[in-house]
């Protein structure tokens, strides 16, 4: 991934917010990252882990909050560069719904 896609983000600061459009999906490459619903932590994400998928995928509005723990960096990631990921590596689609699919199990758990 190119370090011009690369954002930061101060320990506290709002990386985006449930209700709102989204254009891009992010990877952790630094640092934690919380995600909350209706004010409900349901996830702590570190390096490695991606978030804001579902707004590619359905663009529609963000279904959750996502808060920088601590001070992070993260790979940002368009609709023309997911696009391109996956035509170019299936298996980035597999990882998609794979994350999905453990983010549905982890919720139904929690209600």
């Amino acid at each position: 991934m190119n370090s011009n896609h690369t954002e930061r983000f101060r320990s506290g600061e709002t990386i985006f917010k449930e209700g709102e459009s989204g254009t891009k999906m992010y990877v952790v490459k630094e640092g934690e990252v919380e995600l909350s619903v209706h004010g409900k932590v349901i996830a702590e994400l570190g390096t490695g882990s991606i978030l804001g998928e579902m707004v590619l995928l359905d663009r529609k509005p963000r279904s959750a909050t996502a808060r920088a723990k601590t001070r992070c960096e993260l790979f940002s990631i368009d609709q023309n560069q997911f696009l391109a990921l996956v035509r170019q590596n299936p298996s980035f689609s597999l990882d998609i719904m794979r994350v999905l699919a453990d983010r549905l199990r982890s919720m139904d758990e929690k209600v």
